[in-house]
């Protein structure tokens, strides 16, 4: 008998190339040579503009191409910044946006992007583009023009949202308060191209650094503990978790380390192989999106307290894809343990009463959780709100 035989397709992301290692100010410039871009509309984090000479760097490298600046985009991207951004950038007649920041920003350019193509002027415009998920699962995403409009990133973090098609955005006018983050998705909402310089990561606070390389860690571990793994991604994806426990830790004993810091970056980067190719994800990314949304947790900090626990959940389903995840990483004979013991070496956080969840937010939290689409595709399933809450108290 012959044995069965994987199948599949994969697919080439919408992204031209991925610039590593190089002084970011020089590879912008190329890249905008390369684009014939002439009115680029530079889109970057607020401490990146108060406390770095790079935004001053990317002024000097773009000369009289830089049509303006856009430095007040709040935490988890706010559906009222992002159509401010986009109705500067419209005025501005941009022909390509520039980003330098961390996640907030990347994601903030890709609904920016979203907002010019298909002429969104105010944050309820954003309605009609918005991914819908039911409390079964089923998620439905309405038809979005291609942007004309593409972005280049310049990455300070590792949460490699610069890789990815999707973007996240919160809703902070809700008539109930509860802010929610909402998807959206374009294939042009992904960068066309991504520069990777260990030297802008340097002013970003140590905090933020390694809990956004767990974020990367928890997309690697996520996919190769998908209910449709690729190979592609299972490859990609183990020696991101190789470059990361190696870079994240390597970063700790040196801060200063450039090569530990690219580590980081090249892991990140490829972390992201999974997500541009359909891989879905599990309870972990689905209830930290909720963490984010709705308690304000920084997206590092939702995996770091989250991905032990749903890995244990996970175990009697997925063990052998587990034991991939523990020899990649290291240190401990399971993948909850691996994982766990790399966010204590790396002095993060592990509990959600760490990162400043409440105890009468959890219910909310799990409700609001099964309307995200990756609690659906949890290896283990999960029947409701309940089973939701077995995790949020474990990780209490």
């Amino acid at each position: 008998m012959t044995p069965s035989m994987p199948t599949g397709t994969y697919r080439y992301p919408n992204m031209d190339r991925v610039i590593y290692g190089l002084p970011f100010a020089a590879a912008l410039a190329e890249e905008r040579a390369r684009t014939s871009a002439t009115r680029v509309f530079l889109m970057a984090g607020n401490s990146i503009s108060r406390e770095t000479p790079f935004v001053d760097d990317i002024r000097s490298a773009l000369g009289n191409h830089l049509a303006g600046v856009w430095t007040k985009m709040a935490p988890h991207t706010p559906r009222t910044d992002v159509v401010a951004a986009a109705n500067a950038a419209r005025a501005a007649g941009a022909d390509l946006l520039v980003t330098i920041g961390g996640g907030s920003v990347t994601d903030a350019a890709k609904m920016v992007g979203l907002c010019l193509a298909n002429d969104v002027t105010t944050p309820q415009g954003l309605n009609a583009f918005r991914a819908h998920t039911a409390a079964d699962g089923t998620t439905k995403r309405p038809r979005t023009k291609p942007g004309a409009v593409r972005t280049i990133s310049i990455p300070t973090t590792l949460s490699a949202g610069d890789f990815s098609s999707f973007a996240g955005c919160t809703d902070t006018e809700t008539t109930d308060g509860i802010h929610r983050k909402e998807s959206y998705a374009s294939a042009t909402m992904i960068p066309e191209a991504v520069i990777l310089d260990p030297r802008v990561t340097l002013p970003t606070p140590q905090w933020l650094f390694l809990s956004t390389g767990i974020r990367a860690v928890d997309h690697a571990v996520e996919d190769i503990c998908s209910i449709n793994s690729q190979p592609m991604s299972d490859g990609a994806s183990l020696h991101a978790l190789r470059l990361l426990a190696r870079g994240l830790r390597g970063t700790v004993a040196d801060p200063t380390d450039l090569a530990a810091r690219l580590d980081c970056q090249l892991g990140s980067w490829m972390s992201m192989v999974g997500s541009q190719n359909g891989v879905t994800k599990g309870a972990s990314h689905g209830i930290g999106h909720v963490l984010g949304g709705t308690a304000g947790v920084p997206h590092g900090y939702t995996s770091c307290v989250m991905l032990p626990h749903v890995l244990r959940f996970n175990e009697p389903i997925n063990a052998p894809r587990q034991s991939w995840v523990a020899e990649a990483i290291g240190g401990a004979p399971t993948a909850a343990d691996a994982v766990a013991k790399l966010i204590k070496d790396l002095g993060l956080p592990t509990t959600l009463r760490d990162v400043g969840v409440r105890a009468d937010q959890l219910d909310t939290i799990a409700q609001g959780s099964m309307h995200d689409r990756w609690i659906h595709t949890n290896p283990r399933k999960i029947d409701g709100p309940a089973t939701v809450r077995t995790l949020l108290d474990a990780a209490w």
